[in-house]
């Protein structure tokens, strides 16, 4: 279930903010056991400033 929820949260995180910023990629995400934890906010700007360093 926790696993579910945190697959849901990044989708919704590269949906909105990461993908339109990047060219045709294939992007891995591998999460740490704390992103279990982590709020939707916490991921999202993790996530953003990790893709940010990409371009």
């Amino acid at each position: 279930m926790a696993r579910n929820r945190l697959r849901r949260r990044l989708r919704e995180i590269l949906r909105r903010d990461v993908l339109r910023n990047l060219p045709a990629v294939d992007l891995v995400i591998r999460a740490k056991r704390s992103a279990y934890t982590a709020s939707f906010g916490v991921l999202r700007a993790e996530l953003t400033a990790v893709v940010e360093t990409l371009t």
